[in-house]
């Protein structure tokens, strides 16, 4: 009864949403995957919403105040934490990010590793691209870590990671991935254990 409870609130948000996913079709069908996906993360179907939901908020602050964030600026999100990582060509499209981020009902915890700085134009952007993309296919294999907890964004060779892990074995073995990949400069991690302290001051979320 409770998971059917929730389920039928995140709808509720999910459909207050649609309009700025795309047309009815693609929503629906994007709005059962996200249901399929959420309810196997760690973080549960309720709290996945909840950050859903704030993502939703922080681009509408953004495309209403300076839109080219949007094209500069990467969000992820993860119990109400947000990372914000990108480059921007200015201290001011930096903290106009910040600020903003922080106007979004439901955000806890805002970390700015934006940096100022040009952009590495095309080769550099495919270089972080591919970075990402080999390391998402790395913890996909893997099957000591359950890849569908964890955010990855890549700037400049170096790695964010965001997300929950199962525990500090599996945070190593997510580490290690990283480091063996070419091009990757450090690793910068944001990921909280299943078991901190943290997470349950800022509520349960229960599946």
């Amino acid at each position: 009864m409770i998971l059917f409870n929730q389920t039928k609130m995140v709808i509720a948000i999910l459909i207050g949403i649609a309009p700025l996913l795309g047309g009815c079709f693609s929503a629906a069908v994007g709005t059962g995957a996200w249901i399929a996906t959420a309810t196997s993360e760690e973080r549960g179907l309720k709290s996945s919403a909840s950050d859903l939901a704030i993502r939703t908020r922080i681009t509408g602050l953004w495309i209403d105040q300076n839109e080219a964030l949007l094209t500069r600026v990467d969000i992820a999100i993860s119990e109400g934490r947000v990372l914000l990582t990108g480059r921007v060509p200015n201290q001011q499209q930096r903290l106009d990010a910040v600020r903003l981020t922080w106007r979004a009902s439901g955000v806890k915890e805002v970390i700015n590793e934006i940096q100022v700085s040009e952009t590495e134009g095309v080769s550099g952007f495919a270089r972080d691209t591919w970075i990402s993309a080999q390391l998402k296919t790395s913890l996909a294999l893997d099957k000591k870590v359950n890849s569908i907890n964890y955010s990855i964004d890549t700037v400049g060779g170096t790695v964010y990671l965001m997300g929950i892990a199962g525990s500090p074995s599996e945070l190593a073995r997510v580490r290690n991935h990283a480091r063996q990949i070419k091009y990757v400069r450090r690793i910068v991690n944001y990921v909280v254990m299943k078991t901190d302290i943290k997470r349950k001051a800022r509520g349960p979320n229960k599946k």
